[in-house]
């Protein structure tokens, strides 16, 4: 593989995909009903972050949201925090989810390591969906009332959150792989009514009971009145630990032929709660609303991923993560949505794109570990499997070096539209990502999101271009948090965005936007490494590091000692035979004097038997960083939310020899 450079042009949209863009309708759209023509796409984002209320007017009528009750205004106070949208509106997200049912395409499709390739009809998703709604109205769930699922990816799990959205519940959920603590940290805070769990799953050939957790949570959770287990390890599991249980089936079937009816509530009616990553301390529940995301979520899976009813959207994601949201939210579109519950390397790495394969895949979403895995395996998924229906390929999660850009155009499909994206689950969506009138880069995100006002600040608060600086959003958005759970004065959500820039929202990731739109993100502002006064993201430092042969992974920090000078550690991981001797050190720290800055030179380079990496994926900088400062590894770090937590231990042996 050629060394690619960031900015590198790979692949700019053909006519047709520009032509026939949901994005390009509505450009002409707006120049025919309102009189407003744009010269590109920078134009039209332009006008979307400064004529607020227009553009979110705007798709609103050319995306034809439905509402019982129409609004008042677009924006009653336009603040942060504090905006209000849409006052007066009435409406329920569950409605639009199906309001582009078809009977000549599945709603559904879904595999996992238990269960065989199948689909699931948009009349069958209807007809569960209503019988399990009625199913929560006989428990006594009613509007406001919290529905928890400790479930898998799977198409029960999307049955679950569109009942519970139908009839103005709060939905939020969390992924088996989650340890009981991590669970009920989460689940507790928002005093849930019901619980919907799994027995038990397999994940990459190994089978993981989960009954005693369940029984854990109903003994931490005093609100809760019902648990319905979803029998999936087990045809038949032993509920004997369980109080007030019931299984799945035995809720829907006293339902069947109920009709589903849709709640409506206002715009700003919680629709679920999703946590921050919890790697310190109890996670934010962060609650967003049924317009909010329902607004959002229609401008995403259209405008920037360009779904339609034709399309089958894949994200590899667990219910966990916000990415399962955006997944679910591809029924908006009237689009398939693809479900994998799974180990993404078992047997090997080519098994997502298998799946890519049989479903006739036309969007494959996944993170950027994802595909630098995929990279390192030296798989090779455009020649062994048949891509022709893929559109594209997302990434998201951390940045995508350029060579891993290179790599999807080389191994994956020439012809192919590669959109990373940056955002958060605080937003729930990307405020950096594609855009399929615009070329790709290498190492950069297309352009930031329409109505999203990204900018990069400089350290005295002023906008820059063609610099780093910190990534703020300085105009409010719909599905930016309405508030954070048991934080009724609002101090928490103040001091978690607003705390350096007041009125305007600091989401922790340092950004470069380009003169030409583009973006590069370097990581998380709060790990970013600065030498001499030189800043580099950490991403830059591993995209380095990696590019290295033997070194299949790799984290660095730096350690501001009182008294001391700063000392830059680099840990790696090396692939099986290599040994950490002074050649391999040498070759490394040449790596990044070469392709970062002589600055970013590590002091000193640890083997490390593993990184530690959060359930999505993401590294852990910052807890290792308090691990090395002498913070015990269970103070720095929550090992529930790990998806390896006794790679911990590893670096608080180093503690006392850095």
């Amino acid at each position: 593989m050629t060394e690619t450079s960031e900015g590198t042009l790979l692949w700019e949209p053909p006519a047709e995909l520009k032509e026939n863009a949901v994005i390009t309708r509505y450009m002409g759209w707006l120049e025919e009903k309102k009189d407003l023509s744009f010269d590109g796409y920078n134009e039209l984002w332009e006008w979307s972050v400064s004529d607020v209320e227009g553009f979110w007017s705007s798709l609103w009528e050319f995306l034809e949201v439905k509402a019982s009750k129409p609004y008042e205004r677009v924006l009653a106070k336009r603040e942060m925090p504090g905006a209000e949208w849409f006052p007066g509106a009435e409406l329920n997200y569950a409605e639009h989810a199906f309001g582009n049912a078809r009977s000549d395409a599945p709603a559904l499709v879904h595999r996992s390591e238990l269960r065989p390739l199948a689909e699931t009809s948009w009349a069958e998703l209807r007809e569960k969906t209503a019988a399990l709604s009625a199913a929560l109205h006989e428990m006594g769930v009613e509007r406001g009332d919290r529905v928890v699922a400790y479930l898998p990816n799977v198409p029960e799990a999307v049955v679950a959150f569109l009942a519970t959205a139908s009839i103005g519940a709060v939905w939020s959920s969390g992924s088996p792989d989650f340890g009981a603590g991590s669970i009920v940290d989460r689940f507790k805070q928002i005093e849930p009514k019901v619980l919907f769990a799994v027995d038990g799953y397999r994940y990459g050939g190994k089978d993981y009971d989960r009954t005693e957790v369940v029984a854990k949570l109903q003994g931490e959770i005093p609100t809760l009145e019902k648990t319905v287990v979803l029998p999936y390890l087990k045809d038949e599991p032993d509920l004997g630990s369980l109080d007030n249980a019931v299984l799945w089936d035995e809720v829907l079937g006293p339902q069947e032929g109920a009709e589903l009816h849709f709640e409506q509530v206002p715009f700003d009616h919680p629709l679920w709660v999703l946590y921050s990553s919890g790697t310190t301390g109890l996670p934010k529940a962060i609650v967003q609303s049924q317009g909010g995301i329902l607004m959002e979520h229609l401008k995403k899976v259209y405008l920037h991923i360009d779904l339609g009813p034709g399309d089958r959207f894949f994200w590899f994601t667990t219910t966990g993560w916000m990415m399962w949201n955006l997944l679910v939210s591809g029924l908006l579109s009237g689009a398939t949505a693809i479900l994998y519950d799974g180990n993404p390397g078992h047997p090997d790495m080519n098994t997502l794109w298998e799946l890519a394969e049989e479903t006739g895949m036309t969007h494959f979403g996944t993170s950027a570990s994802y595909l630098t895995g995929c990279m390192n395996a030296g798989i090779e998924p455009g020649r062994d499997f048949d891509l022709s229906h893929l559109k594209g390929v997302g990434s998201t999660g951390s940045p995508l070096p350029p060579e891993g850009f290179e790599w999807v155009y080389e191994h994956v499909k020439e012809e192919v539209w590669l959109y990373s994206t940056s955002g958060g689950t605080d937003l729930c969506t990307a405020f950096v990502g594609g855009v399929p009138l615009l070329p790709v880069h290498a190492g950069e995100l297309q352009a930031r999101s329409l109505g999203m006002k990204v900018e990069a600040f400089n350290e005295d608060g002023q906008p820059v271009i063609d610099e780093v600086g910190e990534l703020v959003i300085t105009e409010p958005a719909p599905s930016m948090p309405i508030y954070l759970w048991n934080d009724p004065e609002g101090e928490r959500y103040r001091e978690s965005y607003f705390d350096v820039y007041p009125g305007v929202w600091r989401h922790g990731d340092w950004i470069k936007i380009k003169s030409r739109g583009s973006c590069v993100i370097y990581g998380r502002s709060d790990s970013t490494i600065n030498r001499g006064g030189v800043r580099m993201g950490t991403s830059e430092i591993y995209s380095a590091v990696e590019s290295v042969e033997e070194v299949t992974d790799s984290l660095v920090v730096d350690i501001h000692r009182p008294g001391s000078e700063a000392f830059m550690p680099l840990f790696v991981v090396l692939r099986e035979g290599a040994d950490l001797d002074d050649d391999l050190k040498k070759k490394v720290k040449g790596a990044i004097r070469e392709r970062t800055s002589p600055r970013h030179v590590p002091n000193e380079i640890f083997a490390v038997p593993d990184i530690p990496r959060t359930l999505n994926g993401k590294k852990l900088e910052v807890p290792v960083k308090k691990i090395l400062a002498g913070t015990p590894p269970d103070q720095a770090a929550s090992r529930d939310s790990l998806s390896n937590p006794d790679s911990l231990d590893r670096f608080a042996e180093l503690a006392d020899r850095i």
